[in-house]
């Protein structure tokens, strides 16, 4: 490894060939042994198709050093479709996004800049790879560089160097003399002899790592606290309640489920992107089997809905594949990579991160900007926190906020107007002990069963094994409905869901044993989260992430990574074109 990382909070790499996957384990173990390392490592790696988990085990060779990192690459190597995949590893200190399918295209997603490009200059041995003899991959290769940015390669002995260096000069890599010393090696720089045109930037600067004051201590606050102090900020949580996930993120147990469509709609995509971030949280942070457990969804189809996409490869199927009869009475679907979590666990684990700190009972009415930091104030206008910047995931009570502040930032107001409108939806589930119901355990299913609403059958409480049904779904400026008649939806949806359940049940939904949670979730218009900055300019301290609506679970660590990304210039999480999908100024 090049000296250049040595003492820097990070350290971009483009590996333009994954390929079997050593090249990457050896970078791995490399920064695990460098004593002034980088805080946080980011790998992006194309490949025209994913390695299998064998293949990256047996990459490791007689090399017994690597073989941990490789088994621990490997509990996370599943369902990889065309597109980006986040790997956060070592507590996510190591970022790999491998990016599957043609490398010219996923180039073209990338706004971020290499700090070191890793290239192969052989032809390509599928197709798809990146070819380094074809100048528009040249091309896009350059846009992923700032000026400085180190290039290295093996140079094969049957590859015409004179050409491949004209090709790199004519793209602003300027070749180093040690290339012509070293056999074998080709290093270069990104230097071009031209000003780069600021039309080139798409992305944005880098923001220092400060303080930061996040607002809302649910799923969305707290997975941006971790995903901040992992980068090394200083992060403060405040809520108006006493205690964290007081809000919808309350949820006594909720599902961690890929949608899917039969077009393969960005929402599924999204999904899955979010998912594999989450279940990669969980396993890090909490313990199987109490606040959470691995044990597949089976899903319903409703009215004919969910499908799945007409040629579904291998890869998709370690998603979501037909329901075998064995699991289910009728047409469904198996979602093998799927979960149920208790919420407040992993809002929990997440501000118990170093770096970051929680602060209840502070309910922030007013913000201000003073000498170049925010303050954030309470009601009775006492200074709770000063922070550089801010993240508002107070889901529907960050409009107002924001509101207020725009009246004395007309910049802001303007921005504002981008905003997509969100509402809140109130939900209501019911749930009771299995030692109160009058269904035995017996004839729950081994997993939840969701379609349209769902049922988690076996969870753990404080009181004793437990079942939860629901959630009702009504809009927060209807009248709210009695909750008798949202228990009555609810058995009304398991009776659709499991008809040979509901009617066992059927008293225990009467009973006064039957127990009830009540929420509001903040959705938008298109059910899309929003995140990201909410000032146009290059170091925006202002932003959003809100809206996370019924899929909390899903997008939370999703939502997180993105902003923290695009606060540090990183590398995506997700193509650009999805990200897009997400702004929060979109509309």
């Amino acid at each position: 490894m090049t000296p250049d990382w040595l003492g820097l909070p990070r350290w971009q790499i483009l590996d333009t060939c994954f390929k079997d996957g050593l090249g990457f384990l050896r970078t791995w173990h490399t920064w695990q042994h460098t004593t002034d390392r980088p805080r946080v490592l980011h790998v992006v790696a194309l490949c025209p198709r994913a390695p299998t988990p064998e293949t990256l085990v047996q990459a490791c060779g007689d090399d017994v050093a690597l073989l941990p990192l490789a088994n621990e690459l490997v509990a996370h190597w599943f369902g990889l479709l065309p597109g980006f995949h986040r790997f956060l590893l070592v507590k996510g200190q190591v970022t790999l996004t491998l990016c599957v399918g043609d490398a010219l295209q996923a180039l073209r997603q990338h706004t971020f800049l290499a700090d070191e490009v890793c290239v192969a200059l052989d032809a390509p041995e599928q197709p798809g790879a990146f070819d380094a003899h074809n100048p528009w991959a040249i091309k896009a290769l350059a846009r992923c560089c700032r000026r400085g940015t180190l290039l290295r390669g093996h140079l094969p002995a049957d590859v015409d160097s004179s050409a491949l260096n004209q090709l790199l000069r004519s793209s602003g890599f300027a070749i180093s003399d040690t290339s012509a010393d070293t056999e074998g090696q080709l290093l270069a720089r990104f230097d071009p002899p031209w000003t780069l045109k600021t039309s080139r930037q798409n992305h944005l600067t880098a923001l220092p790592v400060q303080r930061c004051a996040v607002v809302g201590a649910g799923l969305a606050g707290a997975s941006v606290a971790a995903a901040l102090a992992r980068r090394g900020w200083q992060v403060l949580v405040l809520d108006a309640a006493p205690a964290p996930a007081a809000g919808a993120s309350g949820l006594p147990v909720g599902l961690v489920v890929p949608h899917t469509s039969s077009d393969d709609c960005p929402l599924s995509r999204l999904s899955r992107a979010g998912v594999r971030l989450t279940l990669q949280q969980a396993r890090q942070h909490l313990q199987p089997g109490t606040p959470w457990a691995a044990t597949g969804v089976l899903e319903r189809q409703v009215g004919g809905t969910p499908q799945l996409p007409a040629h579904w490869p291998p890869e998709g199927q370690d998603w979501s594949v037909s329901a075998p009869d064995k699991l289910a009475d009728g047409p469904g679907l198996w979602h093998p990579r799927a979960a149920w979590i208790q919420p407040a666990a992993l809002v929990s684990a997440w501000l118990k991160q170093p770096g970051v700190r929680f602060q209840g009972g502070a309910k922030v009415c007013h913000v201000q900007h003073n000498n170049g930091v925010w303050q954030l104030l309470d009601e009775s206008q006492r200074v709770l926190c000063c922070a550089e910047r801010v993240v508002f995931a107070n889901a529907g009570a960050a409009r107002p906020l924001l509101d207020n502040l725009a009246q004395s930032h007309p910049a802001l107001s303007s921005q504002l107007q981008h905003l997509p409108t969100t509402q809140g939806m109130r939900g209501l589930l019911s749930w009771a002990l299995h030692s109160d119901s009058t269904a035995h355990p017996a004839v729950f299913p081994p997993f939840p069963v969701n379609g349209f609403s769902g049922l988690v059958p076996h969870v753990p409480t404080d009181a004793g094994p437990a079942w939860f049904m629901g959630s009702s779904y009504q809009p927060e400026q209807q009248v709210e409905r009695p909750d008798d008649n949202n228990h009555v939806r609810n058995w009304e949806h398991l009776n659709e869901l499991l008809p040979s359940l509901a009617g066992p049940l059927a008293a225990s939904f009467a009973s006064d044993k039957l127990q009830t949670w009540k929420g509001t979730r903040c959705i938008s218009a298109d059910r899309l989260p929003l995140v990201g900055p909410l000032e146009a300019r290059e170091q925006p301290s202002l932003w959003l992430c809100a809206a996370l609506g019924s899929r909390g679970l899903s997008f939370s660590v999703l939502c997180a990574e993105l902003l923290a990304a695009q606060m540090g210039a990183e590398p995506l999480p997700i193509e650009a074109k999805l990200a897009k999908a997400l702004h929060a100024l979109r509309a």
